[in-house]
């Protein structure tokens, strides 16, 4: 529930309540005042929506060296070997973490269930159905509402992060229709994706690219912005949200076909449906491109009736449930999919104590760029990468004596919201225009850094997306809330749907403007990045792309080798 009084400090504050921010505020050392800011409801976030499952080397098959091995390859060269070594190697403890928590993951007989997902070499993906996020952050709310150090703010958005000079000291936020400033002694940014950013994506709403917008005006190194996945296996239906139909449903058996029923996606790959999903992507779309009379709004075909009736009735009901809502039965015809953007391999860098370059702000999970994804991210690693990541922040460590005195007992008395029923006549206008450049600038980011990419489109997308960043910057309302101190709690007289939409049509802006700049930068082609004018990988592009301020600029040349020689299996019954 809303609070109507508010501690002035904390000594964290959590941004973001999907698997990363929940699952770090449980980690976090439970002497620690721990506040957790949620956009939405604690319910709501992509972690919710994901469907494939949680990938750990815990069967007696497998081995931790394979899943490095998996993963490496995936990342097409731009993995870190030791973070994947360390997502590796802390899987089975975390995956034991959430046992004991209660997830319920599948089992066959009294053995957890393991299923295989694409570019993987062994089945070694756990998994709740096809609602392994639901099933994992409901787990996760339940032990959060029940520890005293953590109080939830839902419907509250993190607007900046507050610095004193080079520190982050805590951040802006927009709670009861009042902005107002809490302090921290670190802040941990888990706002997750900014799949919103794109035309199509199977992204909640709320995946607006908020940290890390965030952070880069901070001045907070981001690295890799360019690599964006999309998934192969969108449905994609008239009306139709972007459901995202599992990995899984393909590991299990099903076909990619085309309107004449041919499986093409093996003229393109010898694993045909299970390569690595940017190959599968892209197979789809160059198959469209060569059949299709209308490539922007055609579709293939996901064929699930290879796999047994019974095991597609236990493996995917959500997937049946909602085919269904839409005429499709899965049972009988095949799903008409395309792809859509879905995941962001880079973020704000992070080293393996999850420590972004300013110091006392963190990062986890998708906003993160930890380095274990590398170029395009192996299936069911994010929610994996929550986890180990996210725990590594029971190793935070802050001063006592100066956290009393930078964050002096006191709270926040709310008064009641001046808050209007709807915008005054002078900010209507303004309103407009920023809602009709939400609508357009995902279609610009679709049309010029979607699938395929090329320096001409990126640079007409460059220019056009300064001129909007200028526009905006100049509404009253952009102008008002820039010249806020934090001083006291002061109210505006918007509603909050209006507050929120400037705030995420700002971040919006700033990160397709990464996104573009950072795309352009990179020329070649490697994983979740394609460019039609340089459709090679290039060696000497086996280097991060590193971004602070307004500077671009290449990392040290990325090791090839894993340093961590002590991998070893663990089984977890």
């Amino acid at each position: 529930m809303p609070h109507p009084v508010l501690p002035a400090s904390f000594d964290v504050l959590v941004v973001g309540g999907g698997a990363a921010g929940l699952y770090a505020a449980l980690c976090l050392p439970d002497h620690l005042r721990v506040g957790l800011i949620t956009k939405d409801t604690l319910s709501l976030s992509a972690s919710d929506w994901a469907q494939g499952g949680i990938a750990a080397a815990i069967a007696p098959d497998d081995s931790p060296p394979l899943h490095v091995e998996d993963t490496l390859r995936a990342g097409v060269g731009l993995c870190e070997p030791d973070a994947v070594a360390l997502l590796v190697e802390q899987a089975p403890r975390c995956i034991q973490s959430l046992l004991e928590m209660g997830v319920a993951f599948d089992r066959q007989g009294s053995t957890l269930a393991m299923t295989l997902e694409a570019a993987h070499s062994r089945r070694r993906v756990l998994h709740a159905a096809d609602t392994t996020g639901r099933a994992v952050v409901t787990t996760l709310i339940k032990q959060v509402l029940q520890r005293d150090n953590i109080q939830v703010l839902p419907q509250a958005f993190a607007v900046d992060l507050w610095m004193d000079e080079n520190h982050c000291q805590g951040v802006s936020l927009m709670y009861q229709a009042h902005l107002l400033w809490l302090r921290a002694g670190a802040v941990v940014l888990a706002t997750g994706g900014g799949g919103q950013a794109f035309a199509q994506t199977t992204n909640p709403a709320l995946s607006t690219g908020d940290g890390v917008a965030m952070a880069w005006r901070a001045g907070a190194e981001l690295r890799d912005l360019e690599f964006v996945q999309f998934h192969p296996t969108a449905l994609t239906k008239p009306g139709a949200p972007r459901f995202l139909i599992s990995e899984a449903v393909r590991g299990e058996g099903a076909h990619l076909v085309d309107t004449s029923g041919y499986r093409f996606a093996f003229d393109y790959h010898p694993d045909g449906e299970l390569a690595p999903r940017d190959v599968v992507s892209r197979a789809i779309f160059n198959h469209l491109q060569r059949t299709a009379p209308d490539p922007a709004t055609a579709h293939v075909w996901l064929d699930l009736r290879p796999i047994p009736a019974q095991t597609i009735q236990h493996r995917f009901p959500n997937i049946i449930r909602v085919c269904q809502q839409w005429g499709i039965d899965v049972f009988q015809q095949p799903i008409p999919v395309a792809p859509a953007a879905h995941y962001w391999m880079g973020g704000i860098t992070t080293n393996a104590m999850s420590q972004t370059s300013i110091p006392n702000l963190y990062a986890v999970g998708e906003t993160a760029s930890t380095g274990v994804h590398g170029a395009n991210r192996l299936a069911s690693n994010s929610l994996l990468e929550c986890l180990v990541y996210g725990a590594q922040l029971s190793h935070l460590e802050l001063n006592a004596v100066e956290l009393k005195e930078m964050h002096p007992d006191r709270s926040i008395v709310l008064p009641p919201a001046a808050i209007a029923n709807s915008a005054p006549a002078d900010w209507h206008s303004q309103f407009v225009q920023i809602e009709t450049l939400r609508q357009a600038l995902p279609r610009l980011v679709w049309q010029s850094a979607g699938m395929c990419r090329t320096q001409e489109s990126l640079e007409e997308a460059i220019a056009q997306t300064k001129t909007w960043q200028l526009e905006f910057a100049a509404l009253p309302i952009s102008q008002t809330v820039a010249n806020l101190h934090p001083s006291q709690p002061l109210p505006l007289e918007l509603t909050e749907p209006q507050l929120r939409l400037w705030a995420e049509t700002r971040n919006l802006l700033d990160i397709a403007y990464l996104i573009f700049n950072s795309a352009a930068y990179r020329t070649e082609s490697r994983g979740g990045h394609y460019r039609l004018d340089y459709p090679d990988t290039d060696s000497t592009w086996q280097v991060h792309t590193l971004v602070k301020h307004q500077d671009w600029m290449p990392s040290s040349p990325i090791a090839v080798e894993v340093s961590h020689t002590n991998l070893s299996i663990s089984t977890i019954e």
